[in-house]
């Protein structure tokens, strides 16, 4: 397991450009929101590239998620309950650029790890991988 993470963590630093007719193959997983819309938990998708940005266009094109998953502006991907940051935050904080990241308790990740983690949407992909699209039911009182 340990290997699996040091090579995840070199591999996406380094978001290689999508090779020009390279066909990768992730395993997605989606859970909330995301399993009601594509109507299984799981399931295998083959896509033309091998970056995040490349998967998520193809299945964005397959299911209409984008709406649902991917907020365009700062606005929409901010909650207005959410308590304000800190001028100074201690570490390294990783946020994705505007355009580029979803919506409020939305999340993708890859191999069980956040995105913006590991290159944002230009984050590479293998055969093989796992992608989570995150959207947990929400219930309030």
């Amino acid at each position: 397991m340990g290997s699996n993470h040091a090579t995840t963590a070199n591999r996406t630093t380094e978001a290689a450009p999508d090779r020009a007719g390279a066909t990768t193959t992730v395993t997605v997983r989606c859970t909330g929101h995301v399993r009601d819309a594509v109507g299984t938990h799981e399931l295998e998708f083959a896509f033309e590239g091998t970056t995040l940005r490349a998967f998520l266009e193809a299945f964005f094109d397959e299911y209409e998620l984008e709406e649902m998953l991917i907020a365009e502006t700062e606005a929409e991907a901010t909650h207005s309950g959410w308590a304000p940051v800190p001028d100074d935050l201690p570490g390294t904080w990783r946020k994705n650029p505007e355009g580029e990241q979803t919506r409020p308790y939305a999340r993708v990740c890859i191999n069980g790890r956040f995105n913006e983690h590991l290159g944002g949407f230009e984050a590479a992909l293998e055969d093989g991988d796992r992608v989570a699209l995150i959207y947990p039911f929400m219930f309030c009182c």
